[in-house]
């Protein structure tokens, strides 16, 4: 008998059962199977679990298209050095945008469409995190 145990399969031994349940003392007997999460699942999460990154997609989702210093006074634990490799990196993967404006020194990052279509995601994180973390007051 096979089962989906969050995201790893599982080979369980039915007659390891007791009235439907697995008993505890038999849950080190499961087999792993050769398994790997797929790999657009496992990208999407490295780049928005990355330090930072989720914070960068809200301030501007929030906000809209904001110059360098804007973007980091809405994130001041963020260092310099690394708002300006994470910024590049998701402009590399196609959610942010960094437009040069011709005759000025401004600059301004805003989000694509790929990074605009996150808003439902990063709304349903917002409901999640304030339903299970308590306040922290900071």
């Amino acid at each position: 008998m096979q089962r989906l145990n969050n995201f790893f399969d599982f080979r369980i031994n039915p007659s390891k059962f007791k009235e439907g349940k697995l008993m505890k003392e038999n849950i080190a007997l499961r087999e792993p199977i050769n398994y790997f999460l797929c790999p657009k699942f496992e990208k999407t999460f490295s780049f928005l679990g990355k330090k930072w990154n989720g914070l960068i997609i809200d301030v501007l989702l929030q906000e809209g298209a904001l110059r360098f210093r804007e973007v980091a006074r809405q994130i001041p634990k963020c260092s310099d050095r690394v708002l300006v490799e994470r910024l590049r990196e998701l402009e590399d993967d196609g959610v942010v945008i960094r437009k040069d404006y011709p005759n000025s020194s401004l600059i301004e990052y805003s989000l694509t469409d790929q990074g605009k279509e996150l808003a439902p995601i990063m709304h349903a994180i917002h409901s999640w995190s304030e339903k299970w973390y308590p306040s922290t007051g900071s």
